[in-house]
């Protein structure tokens, strides 16, 4: 029997939810190591939606679960239904974050905390902080990629985790300066590279740093890859 695990999303789309390619290739991973996977999103209204034709904010009103059901082409629950008893790991996704450029999004910092708006003040949203914490109390793995290791950093002091790089080497790392917030947040960044994790292992969290780093798809595939081998052979 596969290894179970809970894959949390943030809605649909680069600026303003779950980063696509991310989510894919998580799934694209978990199914490679034969897990079993259930998607979950909490049911509540986006911060904002972005057009993503024109990198710009509208009008409109979206629901964070109804958009992440795009994804999880329509087989998604409820956040709130999410039982950690019922699962041996969960997965957070992440989002494309370039602040220097940024466009009023990325899903995690904005619909599941609000890190976007308020950097290493932020707060996390009730369900997934507590979500989070059942699965660390139980001693299950958790693991996030991209900008998702914030959600540790502020749910748990003293954790080890990477975004990438603590410097913008080569310009590959335009958003190095999260790496400071989180070492602020009193936690300690490892430097690792865009195809590399970093396994706290007291924590049982693993982190990689996908698309924080500017680098071609098949390398943030690859790093997202050994994030997912890492969470199953810690379940």
């Amino acid at each position: 029997m596969g290894k179970r695990v809970a894959l949390v999303l943030a809605g649909c789309g680069v600026f303003d939810g779950s980063e696509i390619h991310e989510a894919s290739a998580a799934l694209v991973h978990l199914s490679r190591g034969g897990a079993e996977v259930k998607i979950f999103a909490p049911n509540i209204e986006q911060r904002d939606v972005v057009n993503h034709l024109k990198g710009s904010p509208t009008e409109e009103k979206r629901n964070v679960l109804v958009e992440s059901a795009r994804l999880a082409r329509g087989n998604i629950q409820d956040l709130a239904e999410l039982k950690p008893s019922e699962f041996d790991a969960v997965i957070f996704p992440g989002n494309f974050c370039f602040l220097g450029v940024f466009l009023g999004g990325f899903g995690v910092a904005k619909n599941l905390c609000s890190w976007a708006v308020d950097g290493k003040n932020c707060t996390v949203n009730g369900q997934v902080s507590s979500t989070l914490q059942a699965f660390h109390s139980a001693k299950k793995p958790i693991g996030l990629c991209c900008i998702s290791p914030v959600l540790a950093a502020k749910v748990f002091p003293g954790c080890e985790v990477t975004v990438g790089q603590d410097k913008n080497v080569d310009g590959r790392f335009p958003d190095a300066e999260t790496a400071s917030a989180i070492a602020e947040l009193g936690c300690k960044h490892i430097c690792k590279n865009v195809n590399e994790s970093h396994v706290d292992k007291a924590n049982k969290i693993v982190t990689t740093c996908a698309f924080m780093c500017k680098a071609p798809l098949h390398e943030i595939f690859d790093g997202i890859g050994t994030m997912v081998q890492e969470v199953l052979k810690l379940a």
